[in-house]
């Protein structure tokens, strides 16, 4: 995948994008005492960003540089290493699909080209819509049930391509049962 080169001295605001909530940049601040620097909140701020605006704006990644301590550009740097962090608009739902060398064996291959014959997009893109994203991971952590697949964080175990249509159409595809982890996303 290949990022766009950015001049952040040229970019106008619509290029910028959105902005952080208070709420967001206050659940930011609440991960300030778990850590032994603000530095170290970098990863759950770009991940609270992201869920809130569903992809990371220039914007955002000036706020949390304020927030931090650091520079825009290093907070960049942390986004564009990560496969996960988005620097456009996706969909609401985003589907990873795991390209690890057993999901490969077991058809990984097929069900890309399914994903992309049914949605109209590649990796890294988004259907017209703004409904689905996909993308490939190099591993999903579920090798025993290659070839695997995430709509947004629900793991899809053993999937064939026969499986794809019921699997999409379901309006819980996304839904997890519990919270990812109460440091996380801890009831208020």
């Amino acid at each position: 995948m290949s990022w766009q080169a950015i001049d952040r001295r040229v970019v106008d605001e619509h290029h910028r994008g959105p902005g952080l909530s208070a709420a967001a940049r206050e659940k930011i601040q609440s991960f300030f005492p778990r850590y032994p620097t603000r530095r170290a909140v970098m990863l759950p701020a770009l991940h609270i960003a992201q869920d809130e605006l569903g992809y990371v704006s220039l914007r955002a990644m000036e706020e949390i540089a304020n927030l931090l301590g650091v520079t825009p550009a290093q907070v960049m740097d942390v986004v564009t290493f990560y496969t996960h962090f988005w620097t456009h608009p996706r969909g609401r739902k985003t589907i990873v699909l795991c390209r690890s060398l057993t999901c490969e064996l077991m058809g990984q291959k097929a069900l890309q080209a399914a994903l992309e014959a049914r949605l109209g997009v590649r990796e890294h893109e988004t259907t017209p819509d703004g409904e689905w994203s996909l993308m490939t991971e190099e591993c999903l952590a579920a090798c025993d049930h290659a070839p695997c697949m995430q709509i947004n964080e629900k793991m899809h175990k053993c999937v064939r391509v026969e499986d794809l249509d019921r699997i999409l159409a379901d309006p819980d595809n996304d839904k997890l049962a519990m919270p990812r982890s109460d440091l996380y996303d801890a009831p208020r």
